[in-house]
Protein backbone atom coordinates (compact mmCIF):
# COMPACT_ATOMS: atom_id res chain seq x y z
CA UNK A 1 0.00 0.00 0.00
CA UNK A 2 1.30 3.14 -0.97
CA UNK A 3 0.53 6.53 0.82
CA UNK A 4 1.23 10.26 0.04
CA UNK A 5 0.99 13.74 1.61
CA UNK A 6 0.46 16.38 -0.35
CA UNK A 7 1.30 20.13 0.44
CA UNK A 8 -1.60 21.72 2.36
CA UNK A 9 -3.33 19.11 3.28
CA UNK A 10 -3.95 18.08 6.82
CA UNK A 11 -4.56 14.13 6.39
CA UNK A 12 -2.63 12.31 3.39
CA UNK A 13 -4.65 9.83 1.18
CA UNK A 14 -3.77 6.82 -0.22
CA UNK A 15 -2.94 7.53 -4.10
CA UNK A 16 -5.56 5.07 -5.10
CA UNK A 17 -4.81 5.22 -8.93
CA UNK A 18 -0.82 4.52 -8.31
CA UNK A 19 -0.92 2.31 -5.53
CA UNK A 20 -0.47 -0.46 -7.40
CA UNK A 21 1.48 0.51 -10.02
CA UNK A 22 3.75 1.90 -7.36
CA UNK A 23 4.23 -1.58 -5.22
CA UNK A 24 4.57 -3.30 -8.39
CA UNK A 25 7.68 -1.21 -9.13
CA UNK A 26 8.88 -0.96 -5.61
CA UNK A 27 8.69 -4.16 -4.99
CA UNK A 28 5.72 -3.11 -2.13
CA UNK A 29 2.85 -5.61 -0.86
CA UNK A 30 -0.33 -5.32 -0.41
CA UNK A 31 -1.09 -3.83 2.89
CA UNK A 32 -4.84 -4.04 4.68
CA UNK A 33 -6.39 -0.69 5.25
CA UNK A 34 -5.06 1.09 8.50
CA UNK A 35 -2.18 -1.21 8.81
CA UNK A 36 -0.48 -0.65 11.94
CA UNK A 37 3.63 -0.40 11.21
CA UNK A 38 5.17 -2.73 13.17
CA UNK A 39 9.07 -3.47 14.15
CA UNK A 40 10.91 -5.05 11.35
CA UNK A 41 8.44 -4.00 9.06
CA UNK A 42 9.96 -3.14 5.52
CA UNK A 43 9.62 0.21 4.13
CA UNK A 44 10.48 2.48 1.55
CA UNK A 45 10.05 6.43 1.54
CA UNK A 46 10.23 8.28 -1.30
CA UNK A 47 10.39 12.03 -1.60
CA UNK A 48 9.27 13.34 -5.25
CA UNK A 49 12.16 15.88 -6.99
CA UNK A 50 14.89 14.26 -4.22
CA UNK A 51 15.98 10.89 -5.21
CA UNK A 52 19.04 11.52 -2.75
CA UNK A 53 16.32 11.25 0.11
CA UNK A 54 15.13 8.12 -0.93
CA UNK A 55 15.51 5.82 1.39
CA UNK A 56 14.41 1.70 2.24
CA UNK A 57 14.67 -0.21 5.31
CA UNK A 58 13.53 -2.83 7.72
CA UNK A 59 12.27 -0.34 10.74
CA UNK A 60 14.38 -1.41 14.32
CA UNK A 61 13.25 -3.68 16.93
CA UNK A 62 12.45 -0.28 18.82
CA UNK A 63 10.17 0.36 15.28
CA UNK A 64 12.37 3.31 13.82
CA UNK A 65 13.57 3.91 10.46
CA UNK A 66 17.26 5.82 9.46
CA UNK A 67 15.99 8.57 7.08
CA UNK A 68 18.52 11.15 5.22
CA UNK A 69 18.65 14.17 7.31
CA UNK A 70 16.52 13.39 9.70
CA UNK A 71 18.26 10.66 11.28
CA UNK A 72 15.91 7.45 13.41
CA UNK A 73 12.86 8.33 13.17
CA UNK A 74 10.10 6.46 15.59
CA UNK A 75 7.32 5.08 12.78
CA UNK A 76 6.44 1.94 14.46
CA UNK A 77 2.22 2.23 15.79
CA UNK A 78 1.57 4.82 13.14
CA UNK A 79 -0.27 3.28 9.17
CA UNK A 80 1.40 4.55 6.24
CA UNK A 81 -0.51 7.65 5.99
CA UNK A 82 0.34 8.50 9.31
CA UNK A 83 4.25 7.92 8.82
CA UNK A 84 3.72 9.69 5.18
CA UNK A 85 2.22 13.01 7.16
CA UNK A 86 5.16 12.81 10.31
CA UNK A 87 7.74 12.62 7.73
CA UNK A 88 6.46 15.40 6.07
CA UNK A 89 5.86 17.37 8.33
CA UNK A 90 9.85 16.94 10.03
CA UNK A 91 10.76 17.23 6.04
CA UNK A 92 9.25 21.08 6.29
CA UNK A 93 10.54 22.24 9.35
CA UNK A 94 14.09 22.63 8.47
CA UNK A 95 14.89 20.81 5.04
CA UNK A 96 12.29 21.13 2.33
CA UNK A 97 9.75 23.29 0.76
CA UNK A 98 6.24 21.51 0.44
CA UNK A 99 7.35 17.96 0.27
CA UNK A 100 5.15 14.95 -1.15
CA UNK A 101 6.25 11.69 0.22
CA UNK A 102 5.15 8.44 0.02
CA UNK A 103 5.91 5.34 1.83
CA UNK A 104 5.41 2.04 0.76
CA UNK A 105 5.24 -1.02 2.83
CA UNK A 106 7.95 -3.53 1.15
CA UNK A 107 7.67 -6.80 3.68
CA UNK A 108 5.58 -7.51 7.00
CA UNK A 109 7.81 -7.95 9.65
CA UNK A 110 8.08 -11.73 10.22
CA UNK A 111 5.04 -13.00 12.03
CA UNK A 112 5.32 -16.25 13.44
CA UNK A 113 3.22 -19.25 15.19
CA UNK A 114 4.28 -22.25 16.54
CA UNK A 115 2.69 -25.71 16.09
CA UNK A 116 3.64 -28.93 17.90
CA UNK A 117 2.40 -32.46 18.35
CA UNK A 118 1.28 -34.54 15.61
CA UNK A 119 2.04 -32.86 12.62
CA UNK A 120 4.64 -33.83 10.03
CA UNK A 121 6.71 -30.61 10.81
CA UNK A 122 6.44 -29.26 13.90
CA UNK A 123 8.29 -25.76 14.82
CA UNK A 124 8.54 -22.30 14.65
CA UNK A 125 6.44 -21.13 11.14
CA UNK A 126 6.65 -17.83 9.50
CA UNK A 127 2.84 -16.50 8.76
CA UNK A 128 2.06 -15.82 5.20
CA UNK A 129 3.06 -12.38 4.00
CA UNK A 130 -0.51 -12.43 2.40
CA UNK A 131 -1.97 -13.05 5.60
CA UNK A 132 -0.44 -10.63 8.24
CA UNK A 133 -3.08 -11.04 10.51
CA UNK A 134 -3.68 -14.24 10.87
CA UNK A 135 -4.32 -17.46 8.51
CA UNK A 136 -7.10 -20.50 9.14
CA UNK A 137 -5.91 -22.98 11.45
CA UNK A 138 -6.38 -25.98 8.69
CA UNK A 139 -4.02 -23.72 6.93
CA UNK A 140 -1.68 -23.90 9.65
CA UNK A 141 -1.48 -27.04 9.76
CA UNK A 142 -0.83 -27.87 6.35
CA UNK A 143 2.15 -25.02 6.50
CA UNK A 144 3.45 -27.78 8.82
CA UNK A 145 3.17 -30.72 6.91
CA UNK A 146 -0.03 -31.92 7.71
CA UNK A 147 -1.06 -34.32 10.42
CA UNK A 148 1.06 -37.61 11.29
CA UNK A 149 -0.96 -41.26 11.31
CA UNK A 150 -1.90 -40.71 14.75
CA UNK A 151 -2.84 -37.35 15.11
CA UNK A 152 -6.19 -36.50 16.72
CA UNK A 153 -7.75 -33.40 14.68
CA UNK A 154 -10.78 -32.75 17.46
CA UNK A 155 -7.70 -32.69 19.86
CA UNK A 156 -6.24 -29.26 19.18
CA UNK A 157 -5.69 -26.60 21.89
CA UNK A 158 -4.28 -22.97 21.11
CA UNK A 159 -2.63 -20.82 23.19
CA UNK A 160 -2.79 -17.10 22.71
CA UNK A 161 -0.92 -14.53 24.70
CA UNK A 162 -2.05 -11.08 24.80
CA UNK A 163 -2.44 -7.77 27.00
CA UNK A 164 -5.30 -9.92 29.39
CA UNK A 165 -2.87 -12.86 30.05
CA UNK A 166 -2.94 -16.41 28.38
CA UNK A 167 -6.10 -17.86 26.60
CA UNK A 168 -6.42 -21.79 25.74
CA UNK A 169 -8.73 -22.44 22.98
CA UNK A 170 -10.04 -26.55 22.85
CA UNK A 171 -10.35 -26.66 18.71
CA UNK A 172 -12.09 -29.55 17.12
CA UNK A 173 -10.38 -29.39 13.42
CA UNK A 174 -12.37 -31.71 12.34
CA UNK A 175 -15.65 -29.87 12.20
CA UNK A 176 -13.95 -28.15 9.99
CA UNK A 177 -12.70 -30.39 7.70
CA UNK A 178 -16.43 -31.60 7.19
CA UNK A 179 -17.49 -28.04 6.27
CA UNK A 180 -19.47 -28.39 9.72
CA UNK A 181 -17.43 -24.86 11.04
CA UNK A 182 -16.62 -21.58 10.83
CA UNK A 183 -12.76 -22.23 11.10
CA UNK A 184 -10.43 -20.76 13.39
CA UNK A 185 -7.94 -17.79 13.16
CA UNK A 186 -4.31 -18.68 13.80
CA UNK A 187 -3.03 -15.17 15.02
CA UNK A 188 1.05 -14.41 15.02
CA UNK A 189 2.25 -15.65 18.08
CA UNK A 190 -0.07 -18.73 18.80
CA UNK A 191 0.72 -22.13 19.85
CA UNK A 192 -1.18 -24.97 18.89
CA UNK A 193 -0.75 -28.16 19.81
CA UNK A 194 -2.48 -31.04 17.57
CA UNK A 195 -3.25 -34.31 19.76
CA UNK A 196 -2.59 -38.07 19.82
CA UNK A 197 -5.63 -40.41 19.04
CA UNK A 198 -6.01 -42.64 22.00
CA UNK A 199 -6.62 -46.47 20.45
Amino acid sequence: MLAQTMPGTAASQPAATSTSRAAASTGGVSAPAGYILSPTDQVAVEVFGEDDLRTSGRLNPEGNLSVPLLGSIHLAGLTLTQAASKLTELYSRDYLVNPKINVTLLSYAKRRFSILGQVNRPGSIDMPDNSPEGIDLLEAIALAGGYTRIASPERITVRRHDASGDQIFKVNAKRFTKGKGGGFLVEPGDTINVGESIF
